[in-house]
């Protein structure tokens, strides 16, 4: 039996896989779901005996690890990006020590090597067991929440089976990274909330100092729920360490990196959907099919540019036809056979913008 989990984003995104505090549920992940999905195909899952996972028996990080690839093998995710909120953090630094294999990138919010006290958890797994859920919410919304607390996980956590929570605290119990950080190679991007009692900084400063090239991000403002006090934070921290769009690449290679740069500082909630589809479609799937190589791309890119009078674009193909191995004359080339298919007058206006972008690029 698999643990609950929701899929969303474009089939074909690359995959990322969500996961969720001890109390919580998939809905941690709602406030920055937008963002995430545009690109990625996100697989939110939930932790035995919460939200809508039943109790599956999971006493071990170990165990736990083995049902998020259990969920991942049913989607046929060979390999995937991952990003956790506590004990989510802890399953994915496991799945980064045991399984290398499988993780692309990880993202580790609020989260540590390992969780204070082991007997701290079993006295823990003893309350739930014998009085329930309901008995911890009193003093949670202070350790999860910096600002106004979110009702919708609080009343996730009341709602949480007492056995499976408590064998997520005995995960807990026995989970100790500190000495195997090292062994975690893949990308790693590490999320401290400033106000988090449950994690501190300092846990997050431990994980970032152990594991070899990681990231470390502070958000203040935050206690041990970053996602729901600081969604835009984390998001932001989230799409700068995750990889570019698919064709970015391609699109630095031929255009330049400030001009890419320059494209996404100029950037707004209106145009985003429009710079997505230009990177993914024409940089990601025509720029790069194998069929024709980039020199040859670029003299019917400058022709096609020629033909609609896009004058503006033509003096940004003349320098990524440069930067894709033509010379000034086969550039003229290009513009005198546009002459005869085109007419006159828009290879007039072509060789005009072409001699421009050149004796810049001469002085350059």
């Amino acid at each position: 039996m698999l643990p609950h989990y929701r899929l969303d984003g474009p089939e074909q995104g690359p995959p990322l896989v969500l996961a969720p505090s001890l109390g919580t549920s998939t809905r941690l992940w709602d406030p920055l779901l937008a963002e995430l999905a545009r690109t990625f195909r996100v697989l939110r899952f939930d932790l035995p005996g919460h939200g809508g996972s039943p109790p599956l028996r999971a006493r071990t990080m170990e165990e736990l690890a083995a049902l998020v690839l259990d969920v991942a093998r049913a989607e046929g995710l060979d390999t995937f990006h991952y990003a956790g909120v506590s004990i989510g953090g802890a399953i994915g630094a496991t799945l980064a020590v045991r399984h290398p294999g499988r993780l692309r990138s990880l993202a580790l919010i609020c989260s540590s090597a390992r969780f204070g006290d082991p007997e701290s958890w079993h006295d823990r797994a003893r309350l739930v067991r014998a009085r329930g859920t309901a008995a911890l919410l009193e003093s949670t919304a202070g350790r999860w929440f910096a600002g106004p607390p979110h009702q919708d996980l609080l009343d996730d956590l009341a709602a949480a089976d007492p056995e499976g929570y408590a064998g997520c605290c005995e995960a807990l119990a026995g989970y100790d990274l500190r000495g195997e950080l090292a062994k975690i190679s893949v990308p790693t991007l590490v999320v401290a909330g400033r106000e988090d009692p449950a994690t501190p900084p300092a846990h997050a400063r431990e994980l970032a100092d152990g594991i070899p090239g990681a990231a470390l991000v502070e958000i203040p403002g935050a206690a041990h729920l970053a996602p729901a006090d600081r969604p835009e934070q984390v998001v932001r921290a989230l799409l700068a360490h995750l990889p570019e769009l698919p064709g970015t690449r391609v699109r630095r290679e031929v255009l330049g990196d400030a001009h890419v740069d320059r494209a996404a500082a100029r950037t707004t909630p209106f145009t985003r959907d429009f710079q997505d589809f230009i990177t993914r479609y024409a940089w990601g799937e025509i720029w790069t099919r194998p069929g024709l190589d980039r020199r040859t791309r670029s003299c019917v890119t400058l022709t096609a540019l020629v033909a609609r009078g896009h004058l503006d674009e033509l003096a940004m193909h003349v320098r990524a036809a440069l930067r894709n191995g033509l010379t000034p004359d086969e550039i003229g080339e290009v513009l005198l056979q546009s002459a005869v298919y085109c007419g006159v007058p828009a290879a007039n206006a072509a060789f005009a913008v072409a001699q421009r972008v050149l004796t810049e690029e001469e002085r350059s």
